[in-house]
């Protein structure tokens, strides 16, 4: 995915804000991130790790982990939903 395009349907923005997930987040984890090893078939996923050091639900965490899960309409994927998790993860920080 070169240029991505990204258009965010209103309840997703919801989700986004109540899981800390920005629409920067989104397009770094589709260029950059590793395949989702749980994207359902027909479904795509990709996973990103990025340094967090912040607090989120009144604890610090180390890394935020954020997952997107997409399908493509042509050349561009539409998004369907967004996971974020936060803690420290095995695989490292990717950014």
């Amino acid at each position: 995915m070169n240029k991505i395009i990204i258009e965010i349907h209103p309840h997703l923005k919801a989700r986004m804000k109540e899981r800390s997930v920005s629409l920067k987040e989104i397009e770094t984890t589709l260029k950059s991130g590793w395949l989702a090893d749980d994207a359902k078939p027909g479904t795509y996923g990709k996973v990103y790790i990025f340094p967090y050091n912040k607090k989120w639900c009144g604890k610090i965490f180390e890394e935020k982990e954020v997952t997107v899960y997409y399908k493509f309409i042509g050349e561009n994927p539409i998004i369907l939903t967004v996971k974020a998790r936060y803690g420290k993860f095995s695989k490292g920080v990717k950014q």
